[in-house]
């Protein structure tokens, strides 16, 4: 086992700031490692319990009437000083350090005087360290057998030079049971805290961990909206844009009245997709109601698609508009879903079927609302720059589907045509659902 660890493991930020900064210090000093530190705390315990010793066999001993022989006091200071030392070892060693300590104790327990205890520093650091890295139960069986082993010795020892056995050998347990239960006890505590202080920071960096995660979640999920709704609104306003100023190209020449309404409309029309852009980053923003654009600009939805087909006929090709049973409210979010999938349906029957009839089908059954874009084949090939879009209009009117809890489906009709239909359920608790959904996203 290596002797020199990383210092910086011995300062983790779970420990208290006292003890990192004695830490912090013994680094700077150049004292770093289990054994380097632990062999300054034995020079520390060992010079604590020398003055203690010294003092009681040199002034309480005497102030008391006991007379001590020197040549004893200092045969007890020197064994009580190698104990100390002994700590050195209690990291790296910790059963051979309390092994030790515990024979030194044997040996001065033999040598001490009927009338006088003598017990260092050394047992209780000793069994306090065992508590500290072993499991409460194995540090308080090692802690027993060494009162058992302790109170053994002073019991053999009792029976050559004690006149009471008895009372020698409850208050050599007494004191054995304190030092080495009572110390590897409090070090079993002071280990569980540090654990459930560990405990509770990588807690705390897990819910941190996961709300950061949950930020990054919602940015993306944001990202997504948006990206959602511009492309909505740029595709289907400036591909008619872009049909018209073909229109008025061919005009300019042979029609020019013709070719001056059709640059009135691309003016209406980008001024129309703006105020939707407009209306849109305020809604992202959080805005509400006229602070959302201008003020003139309705929310999209249902109610306004009679004006999306009127809009998607102007630019070339006949497009009918169904309504099949009694109108009724829907939330707020799968209104403006709904309405995004008719206008996305009929930008891309626009751009990939050119001139084809378009039928959009609204219908109220019992139980769900029915929107049903649907184009025949188109009457000639488009060119292939028209055909190319990449595939977002489709996921996104999938993902505003999976939003609003609705069914949706997307393709090829047996005539060679193109439908897009989307069943939203109406049932109580699923628009309850719904609308609790639209609360969070109003868009």
């Amino acid at each position: 086992m290596s002797t020199h660890p990383d210092p910086q493991a011995e300062a983790t930020p779970r420990t208290p700031r006292l003890t990192r900064r004695l830490d912090e210090r013994l680094t700077r000093l150049g004292v770093t490692g289990r054994f380097a530190r632990d062999g300054l705390l034995a020079a520390a315990v060992t010079v604590a319990t020398l003055l203690l010793l010294a003092m009681l066999f040199w002034i309480v001993a005497p102030a008391e009437g006991l007379a001590v022989d020197p040549t004893w006091a200092w045969l007890v200071l020197v064994l009580c000083g190698v104990q100390a030392v002994l700590l050195c070892l209690r990291r790296i060693r910790p059963l051979l350090c309390l092994a030790l300590v515990v024979a030194l104790q044997l040996v001065v327990v033999g040598l001490s005087l009927p009338e006088m205890s003598i017990r260092g520093l050394a047992p209780f650091v000793a069994a306090y360290t065992v508590g500290t890295l072993r499991p409460v139960r194995t540090a308080l069986l090692i802690a027993g057998v060494a009162t058992l082993a302790e109170t053994a010795g002073a019991v053999a020892i009792a029976v050559l030079v004690a006149p009471d056995i008895l009372l020698a050998t409850l208050g050599s347990l007494t004191a054995s049971a304190l030092t080495y239960l009572g110390a590897a006890f409090v070090g079993g505590y002071v280990a569980t805290y540090r654990r459930y202080l560990e405990l509770v920071r990588v807690r705390a960096e897990e819910a941190v961990r996961a709300q950061q995660a949950g930020v990054q979640a919602a940015i993306g999920a944001e990202r997504s909206r948006m990206a959602r709704e511009l492309h909505d609104v740029a595709a289907h306003h400036l591909s008619g844009m872009v049909v018209q100023a073909a229109a008025v190209e061919r005009l300019i020449d042979r029609d020019p009245a013709a070719a001056r309404a059709g640059v009135a409309w691309i003016r209406a029309q980008g001024k129309q997709t703006l105020d939707n852009l407009r209306l849109v980053v305020g809604v992202l923003r959080g805005r509400t109601g006229a602070d959302a654009g201008d003020g003139t600009v309705p929310v999209p939805g249902l109610a306004v698609l009679d004006d999306l087909v009127r809009t998607a006929a102007d630019l070339g090709g006949p497009v009918e508009l169904v309504r099949e049973g009694q109108p009724r409210e829907v939330p707020p979010i799968a209104d403006v879903a709904l309405y995004r999938v008719a206008q996305e349906s009929l930008s891309n029957a626009r751009q990939h079927a050119p001139g084809a009839p378009v039928r959009v089908a609204l219908r109220y059954l019992d139980r769900r609302v029915t929107l049903q874009v649907r184009n025949d084949p188109p009457p000639r090939r488009p060119e292939p720059a028209t055909r190319t879009t990449g595939g977002v209009g489709l996921v996104g009117m999938r993902e505003r589907a999976q939003l609003i809890g609705a069914e949706f489906t997307a393709g090829p009709t047996a005539d060679g045509g193109w439908a897009v239909t989307v069943h939203l359920p109406t049932a109580p608790e699923v628009a309850r659902a719904a609308t609790a959904t639209a609360q969070g996203d109003p868009t």
